[in-house]
């Protein structure tokens, strides 16, 4: 039995969090981003309705991604700031220049609520 056990706690580590081609942190082999499983845990989820949620990764994904995250902390919190960074950058891009959609949408939207009613 001891053996088993050494055997299996020698095994190569399971990868719970992994960078993907944009330098984005994604949970196992998941496009799920980290950030995502995060917000549910700091939201109060159990792991089990956020695997409920995001039900591309496994619910030992789920555990796994939260204990390395508690696990590397610093790291965690510098890609958090790299990410807020990322999104402001493209929220003011999007703001700047919409793209043809959002124009349509926000000019039937201007139409709408000027029409008499």
């Amino acid at each position: 039995m001891t053996n088993d056990i050494e055997s299996t706690a020698l095994q190569a580590s399971k990868l719970y969090v992994r960078v993907d081609e944009h330098d984005v942190l994604r949970v196992g082999n998941s496009r799920v981003m980290l950030d995502s499983i995060l917000a549910g845990f700091e939201q109060g989820h159990s792991a089990e309705t956020i695997q409920q949620q995001y039900p591309a990764v496994s619910l030992e994904e789920v555990y796994g991604a939260i204990a390395w995250c508690l696990a590397h902390g610093d790291e965690v919190t510098r890609y958090r700031k790299r990410q807020h960074a990322v999104w402001a950058h493209w929220q003011t891009k999007a703001t700047q220049s919409p793209s043809p959609v959002m124009q349509r949408l926000r000019a039937l939207q201007k139409a709408q609520s000027s029409e008499p009613s």
